[in-house]
């Protein structure tokens, strides 16, 4: 059994006897479990995986549960969630939520292959098992990524929150602007935020609790979407330490508007001149919070806004750094936003605007501070870099992707028609729902998959949709994940002209393979999501059931794990990952 340090992210099982191979990748709350055969194809009476874990300390293993099961005799479906021992995992692979992941030590992963007999018995043959620490942050006392859940589309949100009645309206006020007053009814609210919100939402409140202990310390917090009370109420507990700018842009500035009414309440408890209101030359769009005191030194950034959709709804990630350095460089950025109120070309000639290293020890990571001018703009440069420079594999989830041409745009369409180069995107449309690339052997067309409510194929109940808006909000492309030149791009940063050369923006680049894994996965998760979401959209177009497959009995029928071996993306997907 493979056995994890805690620098280790990817392990694999060292069962010589067992027919397929077993590889882990630590995730931030998450592991992912690819598996593959070592010989040839699996025999046809091989019908998935069984996969259990063990929490460090126990002596129980827990079996994952599917929501697909085989057919029942009379051919209903059942709709239970069933242990995979019973309804194995169809897919090479499959990404796992513990339900402690933060807990110390190693969790152990084991994984079984399931087959069925004529009489449709099943049997289980060697099993692989890894053990690994997934450990809260990625890199303690340095830097730590997470992500909001984003699941609120989905089965698992209706079990736990939808059943007896109760719905989502109960735990989300309909309008911005009611954030800050809104009182949820749901009377699980408080475990239901800390679901949706996983991470992110508890590592940001941890920074802005930390700052309200350190009396000494001062806070600069840089905000586009201002209406959750929960971070207002914070702020104004740090009282005339903390400096603010936040968005006017749009309905932002608007009467009423929850950034008014957060701006009202920050200059009674902060001083009117601790308060500021920006646009820069079209938003200012960070998302960032500076501790700097003695006993803590924190810096928020990414993609999460400090709202209840933010939090609640979409799909996001914040990342914790921590250090003399990367204070620094983020406290300078908000005094040139500062000093430079709404005056882009003034901001571009900073330092700021410029690569500037986070000076983590051992991690290669650098930040740079939007709007840029004509020298130091950064959008083509990264658009060659993804055109030039990828050699295996691109993973992105970018919102409004599609509705922003440039290089981005232009240089993933061009990769995606490499058969050279394993492809899979997901970007969020301003209407419509979500653009799901899905391309055997990466030519195929971007998928609408169409969010909204309405039946599901059995067994599977109807899903809230979350209110209207952007639900992928995610800004980030990891390239060659597999390589050891790995890197990540992510932050506030959308990808686009104006994000470049005119927004107030925070954008990332990391070359470290721990932290890229971790957002693999989570393009990996998101993906299997939505794409799940599209089969569940055309089943119940075409009146048909979701279930397992049998082996096959008739000439000609096809084995459940056919395309794995078939098509081009499939082959690819069951070989990069494992």
């Amino acid at each position: 059994m493979a056995t994890a340090t805690k620098r280790e992210f990817q392990l694999t099982g060292a069962n010589v006897s067992a027919l397929f191979t077993l590889k882990l990748h630590r995730g931030e709350g998450m592991a992912l479990i690819a598996m593959n055969w070592k010989n040839g194809k699996p025999t046809k009476d091989f019908v998935g995986f069984a996969i259990e874990y063990k929490e460090p300390g126990g002596t129980k293993f827990f079996a994952l549960n599917n929501r697909l099961g085989f057919l029942n005799a009379d051919g209903s479906v059942d709709p239970n969630k069933l242990s995979t021992l019973r309804s194995p995992i169809q897919k090479f692979r499959w990404v796992h939520f513990p339900r402690n992941a933060d807990m110390p030590g190693n969790f152990t992963y084991r994984v079984s292959p399931v087959f069925m007999d004529p009489l449709e018995k099943l049997s289980y043959g060697d099993p692989q098992e890894v053990e690994v620490e997934l450990m809260r942050e990625t890199y303690p006392g340095k830097l730590n990524v997470t992500f909001t859940r984003g699941f609120v589309s989905s089965q698992a949100f209706v079990d736990k929150y939808q059943k007896d009645g109760h719905s989502i309206s109960e735990l989300m006020p309909v309008s911005a602007n009611d954030g800050l007053t809104f009182v949820p009814t749901h009377p699980l609210a408080k475990d239901a935020y800390a679901w949706m919100g996983f991470e992110a939402r508890s590592a940001i409140l941890e920074v802005l609790d930390e700052a309200i202990k350190d009396k000494k310390a001062q806070v600069k917090v840089i905000a586009y979407d201002l209406n959750e009370p929960g971070i207002v109420t914070r702020l104004e507990k740090i009282g005339n330490r903390v400096q603010v700018i936040i968005d006017d842009d749009g309905a932002h500035g608007t009467v009423g508007s929850a950034e008014n009414q957060s701006e009202e309440r920050l200059v009674i408890s902060a001083g009117r001149d601790n308060v500021k209101r920006q646009h820069m030359g079209k938003l200012q769009h960070n998302k960032t919070i500076v501790v700097d005191g003695p006993i803590t030194k924190a810096v928020v950034c990414g993609s999460t806004n400090l709202s209840w959709r933010g939090f609640f709804i979409q799909s996001n990630n914040a990342m914790i750094l921590r250090g003399e350095k990367p204070v620094k460089i983020f406290s300078s950025a908000f005094d040139n936003y500062w000093n430079n109120s709404n005056k882009p070309a003034a901001f571009g000639k900073t330092a700021s605007a410029k690569w500037n290293s986070l000076g983590l020890d051992s991690i290669n990571a650098k930040v740079a501070f939007s709007p840029h001018n004509d020298t130091n703009a950064l959008l083509q440069a990264i658009g060659d870099d993804i055109n030039n420079n990828t050699s295996s594999s691109l993973l992105y989830s970018l919102a409004f992707l599609y509705e922003t041409k440039g290089p981005i745009l232009d240089a993933i369409n061009k990769i995606s028609k490499s058969n050279k180069i394993f492809v899979y995107g997901i970007s969020d449309k301003k209407v419509g729902g979500i653009d799901l690339h899905i391309p055997d052997t990466n030519i195929d067309p971007v998928f609408p998959v169409v969010l909204k409510d309405g039946s599901l194929p059995e067994p599977f109940k109807s899903e809230p949709v979350g209110g209207g808006g952007t639900r992928l909000h995610h800004k980030f492309a990891v390239i060659d994940f597999d390589k050891p030149t790995a890197r990540v791009y992510l932050g506030s940063y959308n990808f686009s002209s104006p994000a470049d050369i005119k927004n107030g923006e925070n954008l990332l680049l990391i070359k470290d393979r721990r932290v890229v894994t971790a957002y693999m996965i989570e393009a990996l998760r998101i993906f299997d999501h939505y794409h799940f979401r599209l089969l569940q959209a055309d089943a119940a177009t075409s009146q048909k059931k979701l279930f397992l497959h049998k082996p096959p009995t008739q000439p000609g029928e096809k084995t459940w794990f056919d395309e794995d071996y078939t098509l081009a993306r499939k082959i690819r997907d069951r070989e990069i990952f494992s």
